[in-house]
Order: structure tokens, then C-alpha cells, then sequence
């Protein structure tokens, strides 16, 4: 396989200042307008070398028209994309690989066939890399059956091969789990980290399948109705879905005021009559006993994690 797939980047590391990562999109102002709609509404989108960026919305909310407009399917409004720091995007897309909307591939070949036609496509000599781009997507054993007849998830994978082949640094996928079983799901998922954390290939991925890409993704950026709402990171993200002791009490002031004299200032919102703490209090007895002491009624006394998936969902109804 091409050199980015076998072998790890070398990086000299300069002590005296912290590394900048190359961006490899930069989308600045980005919008598609149909008649009288936004379809992309002024978004601005980064993402550096070795992410995984998931990118998350509703069916309808702009996340494949702005994929293709980043590889030029598409027309922009307004607004510029650069790729790899080169706002020509045709010099930028030599280094991209999109599977957008559909996978793409000749259904009454079968995958060694159409992998191979890629290859000589794009003019790759090496005719190894078909085995191991086979084996990589496990598809090794698929034999002589047809694209036609493959399972929606071998289909995936196919399509994700043939991407690969010309060695991409960036990988678009527009929904490549949709529609996927559990196994399928899965298949898919291991492919992207490996091919992210093995091969340094930098990865786009949409889809609302919110549980999915939080099990990979680096970065999130989250798209409603043709904006997008929030940006972040993993680490980011691990801070704002933070487990919370929930206390259905009688008197949530008061409550609150126990609390903060027994354990200091705490991260706390009340909400009706319970009383939420987003910070860690081990003696869950000696947090009891204050407030029965108080003479506060405690109904409910419970340690929660908060859903990732209601906290994504939460964001893309402007809720957070």
C-alpha cells in the first residue's frame, strides 16, 4: 500500500514552542442558498491532521451539501473553503477521498474488479495494493461474488477501498453507518480508527447516529437547520456530559445552601425540586445525613451519567 498507509509520520519536535497542527479544512463563512433558503448558513468549520470529525445533525440539516461543497460537487453561495491551506480546491482534492450520499461502485463486478478498475483509474502501478486494501476492508474472501449482492455493509467497506486507492489523507464518509446492523456498525467503526490511528489518514464523518461517533470521533461539530451550533472536542465534550448526583428534595433552596456550606462552592442547578451536582462527592452518607439534619425531605437520592445522545439532541434543538 502508498507510503501513507504503511508507515508513520516522522515529526521533529521543536521544545521551545508548542506544535501547530496542519489544518487540513479550514471552511470560513460557508454558505448554500436555495430560492429563498439556506440550505448551509455561514458556517465556519476547522480540522486538523489526524482528527476524526464527527459531523452531527438531523436528516436535512446541511451535512452532505457541505460536503460537497468542500470536494466541489457543489457551488458555494458564499463563503471559502481552503484544503490543506490551498483555496484551489482541485490541487487541495488530489489528496481527498469522498464516499458522499451512495456507495459508488460497478454492482455486476465484484470487489478484487472493482478495485482494480480504480487503479487503473488513477494510474497506481503497484498492483499489490488491491490485496491489501482487500484485506483491510475484509473483504478478502468475498471471491467472485458480484457488488450487486453484497450486504449493505460490505458494500461500505467496499466503497471505503476503493476511496483508498491513490493513498487520500483525508477521508470523507457522508453517513457510512446508516441503515448498518450492529455487526455492520461496528465493522465499520474498527475500519475508521484503523485507518486514522495506523495510516495517520485525517477523517470526516457525518452521520446522527449519536452513540456511534462518540466511540471515535476527535472532534464534533454539531449542525442544525443550516447552521452549526457547536464546536468542540472530545476532552470538551467529556467535561460537558459530566455524571450528576440528582436529590429530589422539598426545599431545593435551602438544600442548595446546605450543601455549599458543608462542601464548598460545587456546580449546581436546581431544576423544580431536584437539585443537580455536577461535581464529584464521594460520602454520599455525610451528603445525606446534612441535609436530613436540615430537616430537608430527601425522596430520591441518585448518581446519574448524562446520555451523550440526549446531550447531542439537547444541542441540535437549541436546548443547551
Amino acid at each position: 500500500m502508498g507510503e501513507n498507509l504503511v508507515q508513520a509520520e516522522n515529526v521533529i519536535e521543536d521544545n521551545t514552542r508548542p506544535l501547530e497542527k496542519e489544518c487540513v479544512l479550514k471552511v470560513t463563512n460557508l454558505t448554500k442558498r436555495y430560492a429563498r433558503k439556506n440550505a448551509v448558513d455561514n458556517i465556519n468549520i476547522t480540522i486538523n491532521k489526524g482528527d476524526i470529525y464527527g459531523f452531527i445533525g438531523k436528516n436535512g440539516a446541511g451535512k452532505t451539501t457541505t460536503m460537497k461543497m468542500i470536494v466541489g460537487l457543489l457551488s458555494p453561495t458564499s463563503g471559502s473553503i481552503e484544503l490543506f491551506g490551498d483555496t484551489k480546491l482541485i490541487k487541495g482534492c488530489k489528496r481527498v477521498s469522498t464516499v458522499i450520499e451512495n456507495p459508488a461502485f460497478y454492482p455486476y463486478m465484484n470487489a478484487r474488479q472493482n478495485i482494480e478498475v480504480q487503479r487503473i483509474l488513477k494510474g497506481v502501478e503497484d498492483k499489490s495494493i488491491t490485496n491489501e486494501l482487500l484485506e483491510l476492508v475484509g473483504l478478502k474472501e468475498a471471491g467472485r461474488k458480484k457488488a450487486k449482492n453484497f450486504s449493505l455493509g460490505m458494500k461500505q467497506r467496499l466503497a471505503i477501498a476503493i476511496a483508498l486507492v491513490g493513498d487520500p489523507e483525508f477521508l470523507i464518509l457522508d453517513e457510512p453507518i446508516n441503515g448498518l446492523d450492529p455487526v455492520g456498525i461496528k465493522e465499520i467503526r474498527d475500519l475508521i480508527l484503523k485507518l486514522n490511528k495506523e495510516a495517520g489518514i485525517t477523517v470526516f464523518i457525518s452521520s446522527h447516529i449519536l452513540g456511534e461517533l462518540n466511540k471515535m470521533a476527535t472532534r464534533y461539530g454539531v449542525i442544525n437547520e443550516g447552521k452549526l451550533v457547536a464546536e468542540f472536542d472530545a476532552d470538551e465534550l467529556s467535561e460537558r456530559v459530566k455524571p450528576c448526583i440528582k436529590i429530589l428534595v422539598n426545599n431545593p433552596e435551602k438544600a442548595v445552601e446546605v450543601i455549599k456550606e458543608k462542601f464548598g462552592e460545587l456546580d449546581i442547578k436546581v431544576n423544580d425540586n431536584t437539585v443537580c451536582i455536577y461535581e464529584n462527592i464521594d460520602n454520599f452518607v455525610e451528603l445525606k445525613s446534612a441535609l436530613v439534619d436540615a430537616e430537608i425531605i430527601v425522596s430520591s437520592f441518585t448518581k446519574e451519567q448524562e446520555d451523550y445522545e440526549s446531550y447531542f439532541l439537547a444541542l441540535m434543538e437549541g436546548e443547551v
